[in-house]
């Protein structure tokens, strides 16, 4: 199993490629905390992926609040003994707002996609400085280039994941903690408190522009996921890796 004997936090993990993280990571060997802020859709996660054969448990965790990192951050050092590998899914999607420039939704997509992951690794690094971990951040296409009818935060929010992403890379490579990105094309809807999901009028502009001609799947996120945190990508760090049908060689 790839990820035997590693414990893996997965962020926004209740739903979609958060959860399709979890279940992977827990069937290929990994004791999986699911964390998110839907508890009841989080705790059947990690009942699946314990009633598959896997070890997974369920913490509550808001990724805008370093209080929160703290507590499970400490949860986890206290029951498991150490943590290898933190993906940061936890999102919030930009499309469905009439107003593409409305000022709470910026602070929201700001304080989500990328105060969530500052704070992710800020939580992880003291604990994986002595024996090195993975972290991988959740970007987007969008951090590459913009998207007609989403609100223009969400581009900002994703390009500061991706630029994030590297400057820790170079900061915490001495401690052999590698930092990635994963930048995922048109997939199902995010959920979000404001935006459900439904019909995104963004994506279906987006298809004819896809090589593959489809939307991608939770699962092939999950794999890109999968590697980086294995060992099979001991010398990747840094890096931005598209999951889009080819969509950026357009």
């Amino acid at each position: 199993m790839r990820l035997k004997d590693k414990v893996a936090i997965i962020t926004g993990a209740a739903s979609g490629m958060g959860a399709a993280d979890a279940r992977l990571f827990a069937a290929e060997g990994a004791t999986v905390l699911v964390t998110d802020i839907l508890e009841e859709e989080g705790k059947a996660v990690a009942a699946q992926c314990v009633a598959a054969g896997g070890k997974a448990a369920f913490e509550r965790l808001d990724v805008r609040e370093a209080a929160d990192w703290k507590r499970v951050a400490d949860l986890t050092i206290a029951r498991y003994g150490k943590w290898n590998v933190l993906v940061n899914n936890a999102g919030m999607s930009g499309a469905g707002f009439p107003d593409v420039t409305d000022l709470d939704v910026y602070h929201q997509l700001l304080d989500t996609n990328l105060k969530g992951v500052f704070l992710g690794i800020r939580a992880a690094v003291p604990h994986m400085k002595d024996r090195g971990g993975s972290i991988i951040n959740l970007s987007s296409i969008s951090a590459n280039t913009g998207t007609f009818g989403l609100h223009i935060a969400y581009g900002a929010s994703k390009g500061g994941v991706r630029a994030l992403t590297k400057s820790a890379a170079v900061q915490f490579g001495p401690h052999n903690i590698r930092v990635n990105s994963i930048h995922p094309g048109v997939m199902p809807p995010m959920r979000s408190n404001r935006n459900p999901t439904g019909p995104n009028a963004s994506s279906n502009r987006l298809m004819p522009r896809i090589p593959l001609g489809r939307a991608g799947r939770a699962e092939e996120v999950a794999n890109a996921a999968l590697f980086l945190a294995s060992d099979e990508s001991s010398y990747i760090t840094g890096m931005e890796m598209h999951v889009d049908g080819g969509f950026l060689a357009t």
